[in-house]
């Protein structure tokens, strides 16, 4: 049966797979944690007709809303046309009333004017001239209405009483009496605002652009200020992820960036401090974790925390150089380590696993010379007691010193070994007086360091060794989870020429299986193969099992942490993103010639340079090297490293030392073929060397 991701469904259902990683326990499914997590087609289904059934039921809600709105908008239409009908006739009603109280009686004869039979007769003018004129001429604009509210007579009418000689039309009343009734009316109604046509026109004034907008923003309530929140980012954040984080849209993320000068995509990534400042915006403060830290927090469910069993001790061997570290684990692991290695001195920290009465420890060499001070400073990171190698007839040494103030700084509890006590002259009390004048006393002098005369040369009193450092660390409750994702650090790094990229790794936690993804400092990769110390193929290593893998894709640096991750894609984003920042780092660091600098060397005309290209087979050996050469620089004359890396020496590096006149030291490492050649005919000058104590001698 198939399987489909959580991630894939979501989008196939356009929903966030929070939504679907909440349906899955009520489906049956409690075990899936994670958006990048499968399940089975079967529960794909379920989990899609869920989602159908309730895109569904929406729809018809919806589709019954808008139906009801529809529905009630309709009735109300109705309620107010019929509000409004009534009104009008209501209003209508009431003029025709009022009209009808107000208006005077008509006359019984016929209009003045009208019938050629209504001249009076000839023997009284004078009440003639007291008729008042007919107010057209006055009000020329009152007349019409006035005509059309009261009723014409029409001449010779039946029923018209006759007109008698000699008497006057009208009644000899004032004629300003007799018209008042109907002039009051007529301003009763203009005043009640009835006959719309004779209001006077309102001017709209327009407002002026932008005031509307204005009037509106400050009518609208100001809107309330958002909670304080507290949000946890990672390096590399990308604008969505945060505006998702923030709560907010991912436009109002951008139009805060375009405020500060800057033109993002949605899918852009932030470094942590820019993303911190625009949460600030959005009154958010910031936590800011490692990627790694964020992905085991995602795949490592509450409830499994706390599980843990107990875990082998990881051992540093430390001291000055030829006292006899290696020889010691060589006797502890009864093989011939020391046998095989250049000069007889450590070159590369080695992880070793060594079985005590069914116990296991794990052993790290590290380098003695004072060049590796960075390499032996990472084991000191990694370990959970360290073993302080001191020779008997040689006592302390500047090394001895640094490897006690490692321990010190790691909080790392010290077992102190006293070698080489069979050799003559050995004085073991008085390194023990040499320790206690340090501040590490001895339990036999009432202190708390534990100290052991021993012979790796003889086997002398290893087995007590053995028991001491587990001793200690058994004081330590040392502890780790088999179940959790493996998580861990980079002891060393070197580029293989068959196999590629290999890197030393320590399991600290969790289980390392073949075919995991991980990301480590800024290298993605997958376990393609893993080995243990005696080159057997694993197919998973426990808590506290030093391995090599394969499966790079770059070269990560020593000490970098190892953590396996479930987020592909996410992780190779945050490689990406690491991986640029560091080529920033290098363009920004690298030292640019600059006018005043070649005018100040050309005055001097006594500044020379001498320009190295620096191949090693580990990068350790790189770092150690490029810092002790770079010491070597005097007034006269200056090292410059013009380029430095991890591997054999290629065509690329012998262009490069032609163009720049440079030497071409290797170190541990050879010239390909045809690099050999082209150096031969570009007459570049490649030396070869295995102890670095010659490196430094010759330059």
């Amino acid at each position: 049966m198939g399987q489909v991701r959580i991630n894939e469904l979501a989008r196939e259902l356009e929903v966030k797979s929070k939504r679907v990683l909440d349906l899955l326990p009520e489906l049956g499914v409690a075990d899936k944690k994670s958006h990048s997590s499968s399940i089975e087609d079967d529960v794909a289904e379920k989990v899609r007709a869920y989602f159908k059934a309730a895109e569904q039921a929406e729809q018809e809600a919806e589709r019954q809303a808008a139906a009801a709105k529809a529905a009630a908008a309709r009735e109300a239409a109705e309620r107010a046309a019929a509000q409004r009908a009534a009104e009008q006739a209501a209003a209508a009603a009431a003029r025709e009333a009022e009209a009808a109280a107000a208006a005077p009686a008509p006359p019984s004869g016929a209009r003045p004017g009208l019938a050629p039979a209504a001249r009076p007769a000839a023997g009284v003018p004078g009440e003639l001239r007291r008729v008042p004129a007919r107010p057209v001429a006055a009000a020329p604009a009152t007349a019409e209405p006035a005509a059309r509210l009261r009723p014409r007579a029409v001449p010779g009418a039946p029923g018209a009483a006759p007109v008698a000689p000699g008497k006057p039309i009208y009644e000899p009343k004032p004629a300003t009496k007799a018209k008042a009734p109907a002039r009051t009316h007529l301003d009763k109604r203009f005043d009640e605002g009835e006959r719309r046509l004779m209001h006077p026109v309102r001017v709209r004034v327009k407002p002026e652009p932008g005031e509307r907008k204005a009037a509106l923003r400050e009518a609208a309530p100001a809107p309330a200020p958002r909670p304080a929140i507290q949000v946890t980012i990672t390096e590399g954040i990308t604008v969505k992820e945060l505006a998702e984080k923030l709560d907010v849209r991912a436009k109002d993320v951008i139009k805060v960036l375009l405020d500060r000068g800057m033109l993002a995509t949605i899918n852009q990534s932030l470094d942590v401090q820019l993303a911190g400042e625009v949460a600030q915006n959005f009154n958010a403060s910031t936590s800011v974790i490692s990627f790694e830290e964020q992905s085991l927090q995602e795949q490592v469910p509450a409830e499994a925390k706390g599980e843990r069993a107990a875990r082998a001790p990881v051992v540093t061997v430390m001291g000055h150089v030829d006292h006899g570290k290696t020889s010691l684990l060589d006797a502890v692991r009864e093989t011939s380590i020391a046998a095989g290695e250049a000069g007889g001195i450590t070159q590369h920290i080695g992880a070793y696993q060594v079985e005590v009465r069914g116990r296991k420890i794990v052993f790290i060499d590290t380098p003695g010379h004072e060049a590796f001070t960075r390499m032996r400073a990472r084991g000191a990171k990694v370990t959970d007691v360290v073993v302080l190698v001191v020779a008997a007839d040689d006592g302390v040494m500047p090394q001895t010193l640094e490897a006690i103030d490692h321990a010190r700084a790691a909080k790392v509890p010290l077992v102190v070994a006293v070698n080489k006590i069979d050799k003559p002259g050995a004085l073991p009390e008085r390194v023990k007086k040499q320790l206690a004048d340090r501040g590490l006393v001895p339990e036999d002098w009432g202190g708390d360091t534990v100290m052991v005369d021993v012979s790796a040369k003889q086997k002398t009193n290893l087995n007590q060794l053995l028991e001491m450092i587990l001793l200690v660390s058994d004081m330590q409750e040392l502890r780790a989870q088999a179940t959790l994702p493996a998580s861990g650090a980079v002891l060393e790094a070197e580029l293989d020429r068959g196999r590629g990229p290999v890197a030393t790794v320590l399991v600290q936690d969790g289980t390392l299986r073949v075919g995991d993804p991980f990301i480590v400092g800024s290298v993605f990769g997958k376990v393609r193969a893993m080995f243990d110390d005696r080159g057997r193929v694993l197919a998973e290593a426990g808590p506290s099992t030093p391995v090599e893998v394969l499966g790079l894709t770059a070269l990560p640096e020593a000490g970098d942490r190892f953590q396996v991750v479930t987020d592909e894609v996410r992780a190779k984003q945050v490689a990406s993103y690491r991986g640029q920042k560091v080529r920033e780092a290098a363009l920004a660091a690298s030292s640019r010639l600059t006018l005043d600098q070649l005018h100040e060397q050309l005055q001097a005309g006594t500044v020379k340079e001498l320009p190295l290209i620096l191949k090693a087979d580990v990068g350790g050996s790189v770092e150690a090297l490029s810092e002790q050469l770079e010491k070597l620089s005097t007034e006269k004359v200056k090292v410059k490293i013009v380029h430095a890396g991890v591997g054999a020496i290629s065509e690329t590096d012998v262009l490069l030392a032609s163009a720049s006149n440079a030497v071409i030291i290797a170190f541990s490492v050879r010239p390909d073929p045809k690099a050999a050649t082209l150096a031969e005919h570009e007459g570049v000058d490649v030396r070869l060397h295995s102890v670095i104590y010659e490196v430094l001698d010759e330059i």
